[in-house]
């Protein structure tokens, strides 16, 4: 197989929470692989200083993807990639934890519309505009463990992952024979901000690690080969698929 199968130069790409964590790990692999790419954040600090770090391929871009509407936000990413996307990667995320019973009812649409909402209206923005132009693309959401199985206290969490899944074969199952293929990648425990405050708590730290058949947690750098994979025609007849990237989690 030629490593040219795995190549992004001359694509744009976009990747949501690109200025840290998981995102930003994805978008370095994204640029190595010769994309384009803008990062996307709420946070101006953050995707600036990613973008510095990570080379002249990324651009920053300081906005709210949660803030609709999807064609001004389509519009400012397109500016700053210098072009159409190719390329659209969900990994902005946030996380609320409580017990189901005492779930904060505004905490719960915060959730929903940052992790499952936003993602869905952005994707479909981006795949209106490629399917009238007669363009290919790669949309990659990001799901979780919790896509498949799962955890105490994060009612929100669980609901909007499983969603993300739900998008993903529903997504592909619409626009893969029109040249968009939707694919999804679910991490299992990577220490960021998103999971710092279970990474502190030692008990349920050492529970999860005794979890992990490769009894260690993930890099973020180890998210970057999935994504590029995907992206690229390397995976040209994959579609609606969730990849794990989980040390063995949901299999064992």
């Amino acid at each position: 197989m030629s490593n040219e199968l795995f190549s992004l130069a001359g694509r744009r790409a976009v990747v949501t929470g690109g200025g840290r964590g998981l995102g930003k790990a994805i978008a370095a692999g994204l640029a190595e692989a010769g994309a384009t790419v803008v990062i996307v954040s709420r946070t101006a600090s953050d995707v600036e200083a990613a973008a510095r770090e990570l080379g002249a391929n990324v651009h920053p871009l300081s906005l709210d993807v949660a803030s609709g509407p999807s064609s001004v936000l389509v519009d400012a990413m397109e500016k700053a990639a210098g072009g159409t996307i190719d390329i659209v990667v969900h990994a902005a995320g946030v996380q609320h934890r409580e017990p189901a019973e005492d779930f904060d009812a505004e905490a719960w649409e915060r959730v929903l519309r940052i992790n499952l909402t936003a993602p869905f209206q952005l994707s479909q923005e981006v795949g209106r505009r490629q399917l009238a132009a007669g363009r290919t693309g790669s949309h990659i959401f990001i799901g979780s463990l919790t896509s498949l199985l799962s955890v105490p206290d994060v009612a929100a969490y669980t609901a909007s992952k499983s969603g993300v899944y739900g998008l993903v074969r529903n997504l592909s199952t619409e626009w893969s024979g029109r040249g968009i293929r939707v694919n999804g990648i679910g991490p299992g425990y990577f220490r960021t901000a998103l999971t710092e405050k279970v990474f502190a708590d030692e008990q349920r730290y050492q529970k999860m690690l005794d979890r992990i058949p490769m009894g260690r947690f993930g890099n973020p750098e180890e998210l970057a080969g999935a994504a590029v994979f995907l992206a690229s025609d390397a995976s040209s007849y994959i579609t609606g698929q969730l990849l794990m990237v989980d040390g063995g989690w949901t299999a064992a």
